[in-house]
């Protein structure tokens, strides 16, 4: 038998993570996929086709921390065309990226469960294009079922150090870092709190434009005049990087792309710094 299907923890992460992929790949088409995992041995010498694309994700920094997911062609590819028709684009160039794409907001909900598990907040850290060992860990098989077609399953992958703590989660979450309530500011001989400013308080009702940048490029004039209606402009961020969110044409903070209830969002994961608010500001 399978080790994961022994470890409990881990068959919910997975229940989660099919049922992520599969709300992620329906907010994005009009139509939404079957999505069922099972417990599998390591895959046979299908492992070593050229016809799967791997991909590794490391979870908070720790280089054992990882799960590893191979989709076959002809999955990857109905998967992203089908998206990048729903969008209205002819073009089935983009299909490897849109599949990292979807494949990535799947591991983003796939993190948020181990961190329910863990009892403190798991991210997802940088991925990159890589097979897993044989000896890994433990293996599934997940099926994807469109209204027009069922492709060969993925192969999952959870490593061995992941499967460890999933079999037996930590019982209280990390130390956090006491930080003291900031006093209000005090007039010079002491006494009662200062006044808050009355003009503090109107523009706490000023309303402030919010943006997302999921990337910029500089491309000739002479190029912008031949951009059509499906036409794809390259960014400078890749498919799992963070995005920018902007107050004001002001960096304010990073996340990663979600998906709540069939509108995308932003989950923020990290502040930018006061000098970086600075620097965006010039």
């Amino acid at each position: 038998m399978s080790v994961l299907a022994v470890v409990e923890n881990a068959r919910l992460v997975l229940d989660q993570w099919s049922q992520s992929l599969a709300d992620v790949l329906a907010a994005m088409t009009d139509q939404r996929p079957s999505v069922a995992w099972h417990p599998a041995d390591a895959p046979g010498p299908e492992m070593d086709s050229e016809e799967l694309l791997w991909w590794e994700q490391p979870f908070q920094g720790a280089p054992d921390l990882c799960v590893w997911v191979a989709a076959p062609r002809a999955l990857w590819e109905h998967a992203g065309t089908v998206t990048l028709l729903a969008a209205g684009l002819e073009t089935v160039a983009e299909a490897r990226n849109t599949w990292f794409e979807i494949l990535g907001q799947s591991l983003g909900a796939m993190a948020r469960s181990l961190g329910s598990v863990f009892g403190h907040e798991v991210t997802c850290d940088a991925g990159v294009e890589r097979k897993a060992d044989r000896e890994i860990g433990g293996w599934a098989t997940a099926t994807m079922a469109f209204a027009d077609a069922t492709p060969p399953p993925l192969h999952i992958a959870v490593g061995a150090r992941l499967l460890s703590a999933l079999a037996s989660p930590p019982r209280s979450t990390p130390e956090r870092i006491a930080v003291e309530p900031v006093p209000e500011a005090l007039p010079r001989g002491g006494g009662e709190p200062a006044p808050r400013s009355k003009t503090m308080d109107l523009l706490l009702d000023v309303d402030l434009p919010v943006s997302i940048s999921f990337g910029k490029t500089q491309i000739p004039l002479k190029d912008v005049l031949k951009l059509t209606t499906g036409s794809i402009v390259e960014l400078n961020r890749g498919v799992n990087d963070q995005v920018e969110v902007l107050v004001n044409q002001c960096l304010i903070a990073r996340g990663e792309v979600v998906v709540v209830e069939g509108n995308y969002g932003v989950r923020i994961q990290e502040i930018s710094s006061r000098q970086e608010r600075l620097r965006s500001l010039r």
